[in-house]
């Protein structure tokens, strides 16, 4: 056997078990992936092929406002901001970027495992904590990259994230595009409740003297949520592609992941 093809064999090996050992890590935080998937519920799927266009309108609403990782992105892109000229622009960078691959990747389906997208987003989150702690200038010894071309581009991540679920629908073709916008205006209309709550808050506390001080705490919490957000997304990756090995019972579930562990640490004697 080569040497090229043996190096490789053994990192397969080595990223397995990484895999494995992170999903033991976040295990005990969640029962089953699925309930922390922002996902679309199967009475939702039957009602929007039953409903109207604003019945599209109210689930896109929901949808943003039960997103826990694009709430988390937005919170993290406002934290700092003071200006509303400001707000106003990179939002609005954000929502171009996220309509974009919303409407375009659900009509010509262009789809990826979902699992791996909103791993992807939940590295958003962790990108704009670290960024809010000024981790370029202080851990790297660079500046950062420009903001809003950063935001636009996860903006079209996280559309691409929507645009995927959307597409567990059965969406047909007659009003398809129609039911796609409306879709993407209650998303907008979800960002702008959640939008205008958290500037609420973050205007109130930014007043008082325990913001300065929590500033480091709240941003670094961001990196924790977006980490814990990566392990857990791809925990559910891992039952996509290897569904016989992670049974969805609670039970068979722990000792799957039990069994693969006790295997891991036996390939390391």
């Amino acid at each position: 056997m080569s040497s090229k093809k043996s190096q490789g064999i053994v990192g397969i090996k080595v990223a397995r078990r990484l895999l494995t050992r992170m999903a033991l890590a976040a295990l005990p935080l969640i029962s089953s992936s699925a309930a922390w998937a922002h996902g679309i519920s199967e009475a939702d799927k039957q009602a929007m092929l039953d409903a109207g266009y604003i019945r599209y309108v109210w689930l896109g609403a929901t949808h943003m406002l039960t997103g826990y990782d694009h709430l988390l992105f937005i919170f993290g892109v406002i934290f700092f901001l003071t200006g509303f000229k400001d707000i106003v622009r990179y939002i609005t960078a954000f929502t171009l970027g996220h309509s974009i691959t919303l409407v375009f990747a659900t009509i010509f389906r262009i789809s990826a495992n979902y699992y791996l997208v909103d791993a992807v987003i939940a590295l958003s989150v962790v990108y704009k904590g670290f960024d809010n702690i000024d981790g370029f200038r202080r851990f790297m010894g660079r500046e950062p990259p420009k903001l809003i071309s950063i935001i636009f581009c996860f903006g079209l991540i996280h559309g691409f994230g929507l645009a995927t679920r959307l597409q567990q629908l059965p969406l047909g073709q007659d009003g398809l595009i129609a039911r796609i916008l409306s879709f993407n205006v209650g998303v907008e209309i979800g960002q702008i409740i959640a939008l205008s709550f958290m500037i609420a808050v973050i205007a109130g506390w930014r007043r008082s003297k325990s913001f300065k001080d929590f500033s480091a705490v709240s941003n670094n919490g961001l990196i924790a949520a977006g980490l814990l957000l990566f392990l857990m997304q791809m925990h559910g990756f891992m039952h996509t592609v290897a569904a016989d090995d992670f049974p969805l019972s609670d039970d068979n579930h722990r000792h799957a992941h039990q069994d693969m562990d006790a295997e891991s640490k036996h390939g390391n004697l």
